[in-house]
Order: C-alpha cells, then sequence, then structure tokens
C-alpha cells in the first residue's frame, strides 16, 4: 500500500496523519518478526526523539481497528504486532517467543470452506501453532 491510499484510509476513518503513525505503520510492514510496542519504540525514539511509548500504543491502535495490523495477545500479557492480516498460520515458539508466519499453500480454500459453512464475514482470523523451534530444541538437547 502507498502512502497515498494509506492516507486515504486514515482520512476516511476520521484519523489524523501523523508522522509517528506513519512511522509505526512503516516499521512494522518492513519486519517479519512481529515486533512488541517496546520493541518499537526503542527502534525509532532515535529517528524521532519525540515519540513516546503512549504515542506508539495509540498508533498501535488506531491500526489494529483500521484492520492494517493484527495485534497478538498471548497468555503471558505482552502483545505482538503483525502486518500481514492475510489468512495464514503463526509458528510460536513456545521457549524463546519467536512467531514465523506460514502459508500452506491449502490454506486459503480451507478457510474459504469454513467461513462460508458458517455463512459469516469474519472480520480477521488468527491461527497459531505452537512449538519449539529448531534453536531452542537443540538447546535443550545440550
Amino acid at each position: 500500500m502507498d502512502d497515498q491510499e494509506l492516507y486515504a484510509i486514515f482520512r476516511k476513518n476520521g484519523y489524523k496523519v501523523t508522522s509517528q503513525r506513519l512511522a509505526v505503520y512503516n516499521y512494522l510492514i518492513s519486519r517479519e518478526d512481529h515486533p512488541s510496542a517496546d520493541e518499537i519504540f526503542n527502534a525509532l525514539k532515535e529517528e524521532h526523539p519525540t515519540i513516546s511509548l503512549g504515542t506508539i500504543y495509540n498508533s498501535l491502535s488506531v491500526l489494529r481497528d483500521l484492520g492494517l495490523i493484527q495485534e497478538l495477545g498471548f497468555n503471558e500479557g505482552s502483545s505482538r504486532y503483525d502486518p500481514n492480516t492475510e489468512v495464514h498460520v503463526n509458528m510460536v515458539c513456545e521457549k524463546c517467543g519467536e512467531i514465523h508466519d506460514y502459508y500452506p499453500e491449502f490454506l486459503e480454500t480451507l478457510w474459504e470452506k469454513i467461513t462460508n459453512s458458517l455463512e459469516i464475514t469474519p472480520t480477521g482470523q488468527r491461527i497459531d501453532i505452537y512449538y519449539q523451534c529448531e534453536k531452542c530444541s537443540n538447546q535443550m538437547k545440550e
């Protein structure tokens, strides 16, 4: 999505286009690692010295409400943020917390069958598989 499309989405929904919101969004779409708000704050504070953690949370909330990102809440109370709102599987390592996206070929078809059989139009989805990544599995063997 280019900046003009993003500006239009913000304005259409009554939100101001701010440099901080754009910075949060652009940072997220450049990542594949599903960062936390603290990680986003630490990455952006040097380039945006006036940005606060509160601004990060507010920006993430707006982006989530607009359907531009997904908030992935976990049992320990933390949230991670995913710019990918398409149907996919989040592979979550229970040990280190690393998250990778997985796109099985059949998932879109399966998802369509599920939603059609339920006769609904979903507003979002989240499919998580918990496991231990290779790095963590190897550490346990040592």
